[in-house]
């Protein structure tokens, strides 16, 4: 089983940043693929970012340029890095962990970014 665990949401005004953090838990594999997605109220869950284990990376066309994820394979942590925050970047995170044809989720965290 694996368990993921967010971290680093919060209320941000615009232009500013914030890290979130997913910590992975129980048999992981180095080669899956994990990655954020985002779902804001009234809307479909989106993907915001993908890191493979070899470290390829995918974002979303809203958010290139301004986010950055990363991993840490040997803390089974990934990261996503928000600069130049926007009030339509506001929204629910969410971390997801794609292993042997197997989708996890985390809990989610809330990203508020308002003056």
């Amino acid at each position: 089983q694996v368990q993921l665990v967010e971290s680093g949401g919060g209320l941000v005004q615009p232009g500013g940043s914030l890290r979130l953090s997913c910590a992975a838990s129980g048999s992981i594999f180095s080669l899956n693929a994990m990655g954020w997605y985002r779902q804001a109220p009234g809307k479909q869950r989106e993907r915001v970012a993908v890191i493979l284990g070899g470290g390829i990376t995918n974002y979303a066309n809203s958010v290139k340029g301004r986010f950055t994820i990363s991993r840490d394979n040997a803390k089974s942590t990934v990261y996503l890095q928000m600069n130049s925050l926007k009030p339509e970047d506001t929204a629910v995170y969410y971390c997801n962990l794609v292993q042997r044809g197997d989708y996890y989720w985390g809990q989610g965290t809330q990203v508020t970014v308002s003056s």
